[in-house]
């Protein structure tokens, strides 16, 4: 099979738009078309089917477009070790979680997109379970995650991850409820002067609910988690409320009404990763951009 009949197909499989592909490739939309009908009587199997105004994967499609991913990732890397100063081309997939998109994936696309225009990021907000579950279905190609230092995220044979930046957390309570040395040093003890508080965990996150637990057992109770919430800002809003407390960033600047008490002994440390296919991480669109965000993470 020709490889850019293969690069066309697999930009096709991810927008299901073929006016899209011809766009991002600058060719039009009838070449697009009769590449993919050469490339189904290459492959012997019917590739694609309406769907709307675009077209959608057949069950074959499906498969192939898994192939095509190792097939030009190896096609890439190949060219990239005889060509190192290649420039990046491609779309890139991105799933991860809010904080790490807006602190380290923005900064790279805003900067890449003068650079290097024929390198596309699309982003996909996402907590960790729901991003590595796309990332394993190759519906992204990159998913930003997290775990905390009490609640470490499990490995996955499949995958590979590297490690990124670390931030503290602590506890967010009423500014008023902070004072008269409530609140006062280890995590056990901070938490113990509020175990008649409702708290807040993660709506779609069980690490928040595994953290505020472990801590609470090793204060001799049970945090009662009333509510739920993924938003920070919401978050802020429930605890000036006085509805409940939670856990937020101990680099975040509160809110009025919002104290962070810091959690030590042991501490709580919430731990950004970038995790990738096994294989996958040298075609050159994803290296570039793991780059970055590497050299982010270390200045």
């Amino acid at each position: 099979m020709d490889t850019k009949r293969l690069r066309t197909f697999l930009e096709l499989s991810r927008s299901g738009s073929m006016r899209e592909v011809a766009d991002l490739l600058g060719t039009n939309t009838s070449t697009v078309s009769q590449q993919m009908a050469v490339l189904a009587r290459e492959a012997g199997a019917v590739l694609l089917e309406p769907s709307g105004r675009g077209v959608r994967l057949t069950p074959a499609g499906r498969r192939l477009a898994a192939h095509a991913v190792t097939i030009l990732t190896a096609v890439d890397a190949a060219r990239a070790d005889l060509q190192p100063g290649a420039e990046p081309a491609g779309t890139v997939r991105v799933a991860g979680f809010a904080t790490a998109i807006r602190r380290s994936l923005m900064p790279i696309i805003q900067a890449t997109a003068a650079r290097h225009p024929s390198l596309q990021v699309t982003v996909h907000e996402h907590e960790p379970a729901e991003a590595i579950q796309m990332l394993l279905a190759d519906e992204v190609d990159l998913a930003l995650t997290y775990d905390y230092s009490l609640a470490a995220l499990a490995a996955d044979p499949r995958l590979d991850l590297t490690p990124l930046w670390s931030t503290p957390w602590g506890l967010g309570v009423p500014l008023d409820a902070a004072g008269h040395g409530r609140g006062r040093g280890s995590s056990p003890a901070v938490f113990a002067a509020y175990r008649e508080r409702d708290w807040i965990g993660n709506s779609r996150n069980r690490a928040d609910a595994d953290v505020l637990r472990i801590i609470g057992s090793l204060a001799g109770f049970e945090p009662r988690i009333r509510h739920e919430a993924d938003s920070l800002d919401l978050v802020e809003d429930l605890i000036v409320a006085d509805m409940g407390i939670g856990l937020l960033p101990g680099d975040r600047k509160p809110g009025p009404g919002v104290a962070i008490l810091s959690l030590n002994q042991p501490e709580v440390v919430l731990r950004a990763y970038a995790q990738t296919r096994k294989g996958r991480s040298t075609w050159p669109p994803l290296r570039y951009v793991l780059d970055r965000l590497i050299e982010s993470s270390e200045g």
